[in-house]
């Protein structure tokens, strides 16, 4: 095999059969690069990761070190996992794949609600107090143009949010440093679910839409003075396009695995707040569900039967585990707003 790749078989064969050789073996390379830049990344434990993380930077694990540390962690994976950060690729084999890329935008949907909830929420003590100067710069470098290829690249500015919050974990662990902090009460936790409860519910919806559906307009639903801006339908529709029904579940997907690293964190940082509320099972609950969609898919191409039908649906199959990850939330805001 090697002596094909010999100039003197080259000059034998001639330029059309040394042409085809070179085409056949780029192929063959964009080919097996595809396969490897496709696989998901594993999951990590985010104690082990908070450990490390302290011993990499001297300091000691304090409420919100784990948090933060899955933060970075999370958004590092995103950018250095076999094949780098693809959703900005304009060469192949990035430029042909595009399952990966909707993963990625899922990952980075939970990553830039997280940065919001950190900047508005867990690093303040009320809504008058200051902003965290290194949040200030983390969270809008998160909502940068996920697509962009240069004049900046995507990841540079990914990687300047990382930067910061960087910093941000440093200040938080040193107890000389008091204007960075991490307040682990009850009602940020509430606030930073009552995003996730939404973004599943969408996730389930639109998964749920693969096999089409007719859906009542509930916007005014439950107030008989709520006025909305346009009419709409009394019943609609909805239907995912064929060719998006694998985008849209390969985005729950990446939601999914990275929600279920910031659960998993904030059950060690919020461990008192859950504890006081008895509250600790039912966010397990959530995990134990989003578990469940990282399963191995063991089908070249993701399904998508018809209801009760002889082919299977991954879409409903993830949309079930969404849908019950979903009434956990539900079940676990209501827990914390209980006194």
């Amino acid at each position: 095999m090697l002596g094909f790749y010999h100039p003197k078989t080259w000059k034998e064969k001639g330029l059309w059969w040394t042409l085809g050789l070179f085409l056949i073996t780029y192929l063959i390379v964009v080919l097996a690069l595809g396969l490897y830049w496709s696989n998901e990344p594993d999951t990590f434990d985010v104690s082990e990761n908070a450990k490390l993380k302290a011993e990499e930077t001297k300091t000691s694990i304090v409420p919100g070190f784990t948090t933060t540390a899955t933060l970075i962690n999370v958004a590092n994976t995103l950018l250095d996992k076999p094949g780098g950060y693809l959703s900005n690729d304009v060469t192949p084999p990035g430029v042909y794949l595009d399952n990966i890329p909707e993963w990625e935008f899922g990952v980075l949907v939970q990553i830039r609600d997280m940065a919001r909830t950190f900047r508005n929420d867990f690093s303040r003590s009320q809504s008058q107090s200051t902003e965290d100067k290194d949040l200030i710069i983390a969270e809008p470098h998160f909502n940068f143009d996920s697509e962009s290829w240069l004049f900046p690249p995507t990841e540079t500015e990914y990687r300047t949010s990382i930067k910061a919050l960087d910093r941000y974990l440093l200040r938080l662990s040193d107890p000389k440093q008091m204007n960075a902090q991490f307040y682990a009460r009850a009602d940020n936790l509430r606030d930073w679910l009552a995003q996730v409860e939404k973004r599943l519910g969408s996730l389930s919806q639109r998964l749920s839409a693969s096999v089409g559906q007719e859906n009542l307009n509930l916007g005014l639903a439950g107030d008989s003075s709520a006025q909305q801006s346009t009419p709409t339908p009394s019943q609609q529709y909805t239907k995912t396009p064929w060719t998006q029904i694998d985008n849209v579940f390969y985005e729950a997907r990446g939601q999914s695995w990275a929600l279920l690293h910031f659960l998993k964190a904030v059950e060690t940082d919020f461990a008192p707040v859950l504890d006081k509320k008895n509250a600790r099972i039912s966010l397990q609950q959530i995990i134990r569900e989003l578990e469940s969609t990282q399963q191995t898919i063991w089908s070249p191409m993701i399904l998508n039967g018809n209801g009760f039908g002889f082919v299977t649906n991954h879409s409903l199959i993830m949309a079930s585990y969404l849908s019950r990850a979903n009434a956990a939330v539900i079940d676990l805001r209501r827990l914390l707003e209980q006194g």
